[in-house]
């Protein structure tokens, strides 16, 4: 259940993130149309995806959580099929189908039975039949799911490139941190049913006021040479940006001790940080 859901999706990927249960699926199901809300107004493309669903949903691509690929037939064939159903002639579908999963990194399986492909491969092509008609829009449920970390890696690359390169917006449905953060240009994180935070990763990470501070060496030499230092891990240390010379007051005490400096620069907060703040935040809340 969603309550006082309120969020604008802004270009390139939105990362929808949440623990199960937050109400992710909901959500994508009140996009599609699938679901009617309650209260408030629900505007998709510029269109209400109840009142108005078939000119919404031509306009949108989706890949659903759960595994609903037909095993008998060629992935070309369930591509192919779902292009024509968004009104694209057989032969434009066929050879639509035939480059999305090429796009896709299927060309040379495109006529194997879905059966008999791998759990990656079957993400794969959910993937391509989400995106074989063009959509402005593309909803993405939990696209990982089932995969190991070197088929993770490329279904990751893959959602870059459809929201980055191929002028596909996405909403990528995520429980795990880690590939949001890694892939997304703005954050929706749900608690609860409630929006916990949102907006561009840039401006929720904010400018920070510690440098991060990584040696070749030992840094409790150089945290004690610096006033409030933290050794934070080997080779590495936080420093308090109290004014603009700390950068310069840093690099001089770096070559004075006759270390190795590899990496100077701003600390933002993680994804994670804002996820917990958030999450503290709501529930302190009345």
């Amino acid at each position: 259940m969603l309550n006082r859901a309120t969020f604008r999706v802004g270009r390139g990927v939105t990362g929808l993130l949440g623990p199960n249960g937050a109400g992710k699926t909901t959500l994508l199901g009140l996009l599609l149309g699938l679901h009617r809300s309650d209260a408030g107004t629900v505007r998709v493309l510029g269109g209400d995806p109840w009142t108005n669903g078939p000119d919404v949903r031509a306009r949108i691509g989706y890949a659903p959580e759960y595994d609903a690929l037909p095993p008998d037939v060629t992935a070309a064939d369930v591509v192919r099929h779902i292009a024509e159903l968004h009104g694209l002639p057989r032969r434009e579908a066929t050879g639509r189908a035939s480059d999305t999963l090429w796009e896709v990194g299927l060309g040379e399986e495109r006529f194997r039975l879905v059966g008999t492909m791998s759990t990656g491969q079957r993400q794969r092509v959910k993937l391509a039949q989400a995106i074989v008609h063009d959509p402005a829009l593309v909803l993405l449920d939990e696209p990982t799911n089932g995969l190991d970390p070197a088929q993770r890696e490329g279904m990751l690359e893959l959602i870059r490139h459809v929201g980055n390169e191929l002028g596909m917006d996405v909403i990528l449905s995520s429980h795990l941190l880690e590939e949001v953060e890694r892939v997304s240009d703005s954050v929706i994180i749900l608690d609860g049913g409630v929006i916990a935070v949102g907006g561009s990763l840039e401006e929720l990470r904010g400018g920070g006021d510690e440098l991060v501070v990584e040696v070749d060496g030992p840094a409790d030499v150089l945290a004690a040479s610096l006033p409030g230092a933290q050794v934070i891990g080997p080779g590495r240390l936080l420093v308090p940006l109290t004014d603009e010379h700390v950068y310069d007051v840093v690099r001089d005490t770096v070559a004075d001790l006759g270390l190795g400096l590899r990496r100077l620069q701003l600390r933002t907060a993680t994804l994670e940080e804002i996820y917990l703040d958030a999450s503290d935040r709501l529930r302190a809340a009345p």
